[in-house]
């Protein structure tokens, strides 16, 4: 296992509104939200958050390069999903 990789994803989820974000994204996964699917979309971050766009856009480009979560962009919106290999590494960390 990459330590830099696990101490790139705590950094990441250290900020209150990135760890809000991935948990989300994780409640979208497991429960299938119905406004979510299986990934969510910035303007649900943005309504939840009650933070701006470019602050959400941030945040969004910080999980993703701490390989949490991934991105798909479709016409001007973005939607997110769980990234599960990096998930998988988190829970095999926890469970050493």
């Amino acid at each position: 296992m990459n330590n830099q990789k696990i101490a790139n994803a705590f950094k990441a989820l250290s900020n209150p509104n990135r760890l809000r974000i991935y948990q989300e994204i994780v409640a979208a996964r497991s429960k299938q939200v119905e406004s979510c699917d299986l990934g969510c979309g910035l303007t649900d971050f943005i309504q939840k958050l009650n933070i701006g766009a470019p602050t959400v856009s941030h945040h969004i480009k910080e999980l993703v390069n701490a390989d949490l979560i991934t991105v798909e962009r479709q016409g001007k919106f973005m939607t997110c999903y769980l990234n599960d290999a990096m998930r998988d590494r988190l829970k095999l960390f926890f469970s050493e």
